[in-house]
């Protein structure tokens, strides 16, 4: 089939990359201008310089304009393969191919249907993460699902690690979409839209911890918050601390969230929790800090006694 990708960073990069290596030929590569939003400076492979190298034509757009448009009407594909294209496609953009759109997604759809799925998943404690390849149409990742594949979430795992597997997963799940739409197949899975749920992209504030919640989720923050992702942080005496590594506390504790309490290893644990005050909630053990500075410490090092209050 003659093929159009929409895509931008590392996932549209490894989508141009896996056709290209695929009996189907990429007649365009549609891609976003380069970016200087923290999310969009990491994993940021070129698909344009990608495309460039093997002589596939390119256009750069923000939105489908006319020039968007028109590009993709000379090129005049069978289908469109979009990965992390990042705003609102018209219907007369992902209809108008013979086979329409093929969109990648990094989740299990219909859940976690919008932005950074694998960091709200982790943050969520889902047991398992992926990718669906569906049909677009007029609703955001709700079209009708041609393949979905997944892999487990360790207890240990952070947003890094299931990036990686997850990415890994992309050229096989779009070529073999690919070959099963070509082989004629329609008996596509529709997706059930009451088990759907929609996030919204991450902003600096959705980094910073909130002592009221339990332990667990906090610690889930830190690993959806892993390097080179902005990492989840507080403030100690007005200077912001961001915490690498953490564990739920082995003993529970009570007061006030946010209390630096009492040492556990090299950690700090901190009381945290919607009901501290019981006594009957887990802290977080703060292992791992890293100020603005650069300077690495552990929770031990940094904090050399209890007392005082994070958040402020």
């Amino acid at each position: 089939m003659r093929v159009a990708t929409l895509g931008y960073q590392t996932w549209g990069h490894r989508t141009l990359q896996a056709l290209l290596g695929s009996k189907h030929e990429v007649v365009l590569a549609v891609t976003h201008p380069r970016s200087d939003h923290a999310y969009e400076r990491m994993w940021a492979d070129s698909v344009a310089d990608l495309a460039a190298e093997h002589s596939v034509p390119v256009h750069i757009a923000n939105k489908p304009d006319e020039a968007f448009k028109a590009a993709l009407a000379e090129a005049d594909p069978d289908i469109i393969v979009a990965n992390n294209w990042r705003t609102w496609l018209p219907k007369d953009v992902f209809d108008r191919p013979r086979y329409g759109t093929l969109n990648i997604h990094d989740s299990l759809l219909p859940k976690y249907t919008g932005f950074s799925p694998l960091i709200w998943a982790l943050l969520n404690g889902e047991s398992e993460v992926g990718l669906t390849a569906h049909l677009m149409d007029e609703e955001l990742d709700a079209g009708a699902i041609v393949l979905q594949r997944s892999t487990p979430v360790g207890p240990k795992d952070t947003v890094t690690d299931l990036f990686h597997r997850t990415v890994d997963m992309i050229g096989p799940i779009a070529v073999d979409a690919l070959d099963l739409i070509e082989s004629g197949r329609t008996d596509w899975t529709p997706q059930d839209r009451s088990q759907a749920t929609f996030f919204h992209k991450r902003a600096p504030e959705d980094s910073r911890i909130d002592w009221t919640w339990p332990a667990e989720v906090i610690e889930r923050l830190v690993r959806a918050q892993s390097d080179p992702y902005p990492n989840a942080f507080t403030t100690f005496k007005g200077q912001r601390v961001r915490v690498l590594e953490s564990s739920v506390s082995q003993g529970c504790y009570g007061g006030t969230p946010g209390r630096v309490f009492i040492h556990e290893g090299d950690g700090m644990v901190i009381v945290a929790g919607p009901d501290a005050w019981s006594g009957r909630n887990k802290g977080l053990s703060i292992e791992r800090v890293r100020l603005d500075d650069g300077t690495e410490m552990t929770g031990k090092e940094f904090f050399p006694h209890g007392g005082g209050y994070l958040g402020v």
